[in-house]
């Protein structure tokens, strides 16, 4: 390996001159630089635009997604997906800490990885099992964190699988506390998935009571539970793909009128529009879904002569790991849908 770099250049073999998350291949060799964390790790949790692709690539077939995350790993280095360009996070336990490193952190503590696995070195020895509902992966292996690697120690007070599935999504809901203002009126695309649900709540509380949150769901299988959480003023099922039917029905719940900030968490491609034409001039549109083409998004906006301020999704903002879990202690109601879903083992 080359001289350590806080980032991770050290680790890339091909292109030379780029950052571990642009390289198409890293050093995932499983030995602990002076600046590095190595990690045991017992769980993948997928990105969601990733975890769908693989999924309906092999549609759900244990030994092809196994092959196909596996074939990705040794390929790459790191786990990210080639169609999607996302990665994940991962859970596991320290193993060892670089000389050089002055941490709150020690072998033997349990942490969840903030960092992408886009720029992970892994090395998977086994994939134990896969839970298609979860986007969740255990496995045999192990990884490294840079020196500007970001983690959280798993807290004692939520159960592990819970922990993992929110802090995958935490940016979400902790830039949307900065994008909402009292009194908005907010879309939010694909907002029965986990960090749909989580920027439901932060907008609830940001636009307050005489603001108007519209949840977009694709499936009347949810309507009922995402009713019962109490968020929304306004829950529409329509194809996130459709732009002028979402259109259409955002116009009719909010009596004609535009939204002030769009948030677009699906898993799917080609909802760009479907983002930007509900919003107005003036609004905000957020891009937290990691299927997002942002040429489609520009070159739509310019197309229809739209105004509007769009936001690429950032997995990082300063405290967001904090804010992500204190919103599923603070809300009884958040956390049993998040327990049912992910907190529980099968």
């Amino acid at each position: 390996m080359n001289k350590p770099s806080i980032y991770g250049i050290h680790r890339v073999l091909k292109p030379q001159g780029v950052l571990p998350q642009a390289a198409s291949k890293i050093d995932n060799t499983m030995i602990c630089g002076e600046n590095e964390i190595l990690v045991q790790v017992e769980r993948l949790n997928i990105d969601s635009a990733s975890f769908t692709q693989i999924k309906n690539a092999t549609a759900g077939d244990f030994d092809k997604m196994k092959e196909m995350i596996q074939g990705i790993v040794s390929e790459k280095g790191k786990m990210q997906n080639p169609v999607t360009g996302s990665g994940g996070m991962f859970l596991g336990t320290v193993k060892e800490i670089g000389k050089d490193l002055n941490i709150d952190l020690k072998p033997g503590d349990k942490i969840a990885s903030l960092v992408s696995l886009s720029l992970t070195p892994l090395k998977i020895e086994k994939i134990i099992s896969i839970d298609l509902h979860k986007d969740q992966v255990d496995i045999v292996g192990e990884a490294i964190l840079f020196e500007s690697g970001i983690y959280a120690k798993i807290p004692s007070d939520l159960p592990e699988n819970l922990v993992l599935s929110a802090l995958d999504v935490a940016g979400a809901p902790a830039q949307v506390k900065n994008l909402v203002k009292e009194n908005d009126t907010v879309l939010i695309l694909g907002a029965s998935g986990k960090s749909g649900t989580l920027c439901a709540y932060q907008s609830r509380i940001n636009a307050g009571n005489k603001g108007f949150v519209i949840g977009i769901i694709h499936s009347q299988s949810h309507y009922e539970e995402m009713e019962s959480l109490g968020i929304f003023d306004k829950i529409i099922v329509a194809d996130a793909r459709n732009p002028i039917e979402v259109l259409e029905k955002v116009l009719n719940a909010t009596g004609g009128k535009l939204v002030d900030v769009t948030i677009n968490v699906v898993n799917v491609e080609n909802t760009e529009m479907s983002s930007i034409l509900p919003t107005k001039d003036s609004g905000i549109v957020y891009f937290f879904s990691m299927a997002t083409s942002f040429t489609k998004a520009a070159l739509g906006a310019e197309g229809i002569g739209k105004e509007c301020t769009m936001v690429i999704g950032n997995g990082y903002t300063k405290g967001h790991a904090e804010l992500t879990l204190n919103l599923l202690r603070e809300s009884k109601i958040l956390f049993d849908l998040f327990q049912k879903r992910y907190g529980k083992e099968e």
